[in-house]
């Protein structure tokens, strides 16, 4: 059992298929047998009346006819019995052998996506099966496969350009530091240079620190590392980042316009949700121009609650704001900024991972507009009084 339980698809095919035939078989027999000796069941006679001697002899005649036919029907019994034995055996062979020739006919595409899926390695991933034929469950499976392989091109994609870019991003401060220091210990009376390069150092260590929080949070949030999820009142988090954040806008006196509706509530994780507001606010104030505005809605629409963030600036193109919620995509000037480049891609994974969405849009006039939806938890219910 433990045989059969452990083989091939193949096999138990072609057990089922032998198995089937003969307990079909054997019921078609034994029906046969049945309705045989039904009909060859004879019907009691009474015995003769008192008769004369030629009577009696004629009727001893025909006893002997009726005990000889009886031993003609058990023979023909016997030769039945024997025929249908031979002919089921002789039908299981080659049930057997049919079994197993119409398992490899219909294992047939399988065994074509098993060696096509093999063949593919995560080098080309590009690859798919492409099976046709008709709509059935072979090339739901084959689509299946090929969508998985869709998905994980773009995922194998999307880490080997978040590897680069990490690399990319990492080696520039490092070198950074490391230019400054040769700098100043090559320079006469080193000493006195000492709190220069203690200040360019900490400048770089803390971009360095920057990332790597940014690498933290952000493969937390993809990962779905939701921890104690809580209700969580969106607006009071736009509330409180922007008024930490008082002294950026006062810098570049920008003029804030703020509806925060009360009752917007999600849940989910309160600190990355705390962070995606922050890094929203934080996008809207460091890439503002001076004496601009930032304006910030929060409300309810159907079973989602919204947080909307519009910031002044110059025009933009789509294509390129469509790039911002990738790791390190900067717009113009601010490739070479100070940011991490990970802000937005940062808000667009933990707002997947609450199960919401980021969107981006360029506004016609200038500037850029940032909208999180997430999803709401329903008042509650008012007690009657």
């Amino acid at each position: 059992m433990n045989r059969l339980r452990n083989g091939t698809v193949g096999l138990r095919f072609t057990i089922l298929y032998a198995g089937v035939f003969l307990v079909s078989g054997i019921g078609l027999l034994s029906l046969t047998f049945l309705l045989a000796g039904e009909g060859r069941r004879s019907v009691p006679v009474d015995p003769p009346p008192p008769a004369a001697d030629g009577l009696d002899e004629l009727h001893q005649r025909v006893r002997h006819l009726q005990e000889q036919l009886a031993e003609v029907h058990a023979q023909h019994s016997r030769q039945l019995l024997i025929g249908s034995l031979i002919a089921l055996t002789v039908m299981a062979v080659v049930s057997v052998l049919a079994g197993r020739a119409l398992a490899r006919r219909v294992l047939r595409p399988l065994r074509v996506i098993t060696a096509a899926t093999r063949r593919i390695t995560a080098d080309d991933l590009h690859r798919r099966l492409g099976v046709s034929g008709p709509a059935d469950e072979v090339k739901d499976l084959a689509d299946t496969i090929d969508d998985l392989l869709g998905r994980l091109e773009a995922s194998f994609a999307a880490q080997r350009r978040f590897v680069a870019n990490a690399s990319h991003e990492l080696r520039t401060p490092l070198a950074t530091m490391r230019a400054s220091l040769d700098v100043a210990v090559a320079k006469p009376g080193a000493a006195r240079q000492t709190l220069v390069l203690g200040d360019r150092l900490r400048t770089q260590l803390d971009r360095v620190d920057e990332l790597l929080d940014g690498f933290l949070v952000l493969a937390r949030a993809q990962h779905g590392a939701l921890i104690g999820a809580a209700d969580v009142d969106v607006a009071r988090l736009a509330a409180r980042a922007m008024t930490d954040r008082a002294t950026g806008i006062a810098a570049k006196r920008l003029g804030v316009t703020e509806d925060l509706r009360a009752g917007v509530v999600t849940r989910g994780d309160a600190a990355l949700l705390a962070r995606m507001v922050e890094n929203v606010v934080d996008n809207a104030v460091t890439h503002n121009e001076d004496d601009g505005w930032i304006r910030l809605e929060t409300f309810r629409e159907d079973a989602e609650v919204r947080l909307v963030v519009e910031t002044a600036g110059p025009v933009l193109d789509q294509r390129d704001v469509d790039r911002l919620p990738r790791p390190f995509e900067r717009l113009g000037a601010d490739r070479t900024g100070n940011g991490s480049g990970l802000g937005l891609s940062i808000v667009a994974a933990i707002a997947a991972a609450h199960g919401g969405r980021l969107e981006l849009l360029a506004r016609p006039r200038g500037g850029l507009r940032v909208s999180i939806s997430l999803p709401s938890v329903p008042p509650p219910a008012e007690v009657p009084a």
